[in-house]
């Protein structure tokens, strides 16, 4: 077989290898991208996150017993890449006013009580933590116990009585956060 052969043959395959951990890697991944939107009257708030699964394993908690998300550390609020949030009007997000524009949201999960940053870095790579200098703002939220546990992290949005809430679930645990 001449040598030209052989290295078209070797091409072929690193590209074929190449190819097949993309689509195992992007195109279906463990943690698949979504997308949830809010709308009411003009306001648009549009949240683009990865969705791991649960599966069987311990998702909140200390990082001795092996928690997939530690108590006290950064999370980026999925996986993969950051999460952002997009909104085309100023609102108010847990009493702080936050302007029209595109955001990267994280979270540092605690037991009780998770802090929630929005920053600057909309299209930052989630798996580094952020620059804090660019940090708008950081608000507390308490966390709930929930009964009936969720297998894969959900961000959608509830409305009740005239009350807007961004709601984070996974697990046991959810966070709501006042939207206005």
């Amino acid at each position: 077989m001449k040598s030209s052969t052989v290295l078209k043959i070797i091409g072929i395959a690193l590209v074929a290898i190449i190819l097949g951990t993309m689509y195992i890697s992007y195109l279906n991944p463990k943690s698949p991208r979504d997308n949830t939107e809010f709308n009411k009257g003009s306001i648009i708030i549009s949240v683009d996150y990865s969705r791991p699964y649960k599966k069987e394993r311990l998702i909140f908690g200390d990082s001795l017993e092996g928690a997939l998300v530690p108590y006290g550390q950064y999370w980026r609020l999925g996986a993969n890449l950051a999460t952002t949030i997009q909104i085309n009007e100023s609102i108010t997000f847990a009493k702080r006013e936050l302007e029209s524009g595109k955001y990267r949201m994280y979270a540092t999960p605690y037991k009780n009580y998770w802090k929630i940053s929005i920053n600057s870095e909309a299209g930052a790579f989630g798996y580094f933590e952020p620059d804090h200098k660019k940090d708008l703002f950081s608000i507390n939220i308490l966390s709930t116990q929930v009964i009936n546990s969720l297998e894969q992290l959900t961000i959608d949005f509830t409305v009740d009585d005239d009350q807007t809430e961004m709601r984070i679930r996974w697990d046991n645990t959810q966070v709501l956060i006042p939207i206005n």
